[in-house]
């Protein structure tokens, strides 16, 4: 159980041997990560022999953090800002969801090198299905036209979305993305508008919105991109990417206006989880990952503490 694991934790350094095998976040910065919360937790559960620790990553030594890390057989690695796309020329082999997002935040041993995968996206999906928001058929209004933004258009066209709507207020942008989108799809079904020209959207609670910018993040969590609660009226769901604060402006407006919102927590987790089945073959039931995601809260509230 999760309790018989939390007692086990004080004597975990004296378990590691010479079969232990070893994972990690390569970042810059990584200190304040959650992630080792996440795979330490799953392998004293699960009673596998892995270790996951952080490792700070200096610009300009990413080529030799990955191959470093393979030299030292280093069962997997995760990957943060700013690394998710400089890394890929460094990889052997890379998923076709990654290739084709453009961001990879997972890296698998393989006998050559590492193969590339990109869980954010499919954590974020997960983290919608349990959250019981539904995708398929839904039109998406997505806030951002970054990065994380074309990569959730990318999760949704590969998820059966009706549309992907980029709000942005430099459109230019914002269309350069629906473009690349379409282009992938072979058909239209990215589009980009201004942020300021929300009004012309139709009425009702149509849309499902996922919030994909810095806006809100902590300390600034007072900011939202749009204030006004007439473009929250359209929204049914909205999802904020943050997850620091725990309820972000964007989600206060969302529910003020009588939709449901969720912040970006879950997708943490999950994201976390596809890695750690990647890496060893093991099956993380739902139980296991609301258990994991207590002890991430307990973890957040310490560090807050501190």
């Amino acid at each position: 159980t999760i309790e018989n694991a939390a007692g086990k934790e004080s004597k975990m350094l004296n378990d590691i041997n010479g079969y232990t095998r070893t994972c990690g976040l390569i970042g810059n910065p990584v200190e304040h990560t959650l992630s080792p919360v996440i795979h330490n937790t799953l392998s004293m559960v699960l009673g596998e022999n892995l270790a996951y620790v952080p490792f700070h990553v200096e610009n300009g030594r990413l080529e030799d953090a990955v191959k470093g890390a393979f030299a030292l057989n280093l069962l997997g690695l995760n990957v943060t800002v700013p690394y998710k796309s400089d890394v890929i020329p460094y990889l052997t082999d890379i998923d076709p969801l990654a290739e084709n997002i453009g961001a990879v935040n997972t890296l698998v041993q393989t006998e050559t090198g590492y193969k590339g995968y990109n869980t954010d996206m499919p954590g974020l999906y997960r983290a919608m299905c349990e959250d019981g928001v539904k995708v398929k058929g839904e039109k998406v209004l997505i806030r951002g036209a970054g990065g994380v933004a074309r990569a959730v258009a990318m999760l949704l066209l590969d998820k059966g979305a009706r549309e992907a709507i980029l709000l942005n207020r430099t459109v230019q942008k914002a269309q350069e993305v629906a473009d690349e989108v379409n282009r992938i799809a072979g058909r239209k079904f990215s589009k980009a508008m201004s942020v300021d020209a929300y009004d012309t959207l139709p009425a009702g609670k149509q849309y499902l919105a996922i919030q994909a910018t810095s806006v809100g993040m902590y300390p600034h969590c007072d900011a939202a991109v749009i204030e006004d609660p007439a473009f929250y009226e359209k929204i049914h769901t909205g999802y904020d990417l943050i997850f620091n604060p725990p309820k972000t402006r964007f989600m206060e407006l969302v529910e003020a206006q009588g939709g449901k919102a969720y912040n970006g927590a879950k997708m943490l987790l999950y994201q976390g989880i596809i890695a750690f089945e990647l890496w060893t073959g093991c099956k993380v039931e739902s139980w296991l990952a609301d258990k994991v995601y207590e002890r991430m809260q307990e973890a957040k509230k310490t560090e807050d503490g501190k």
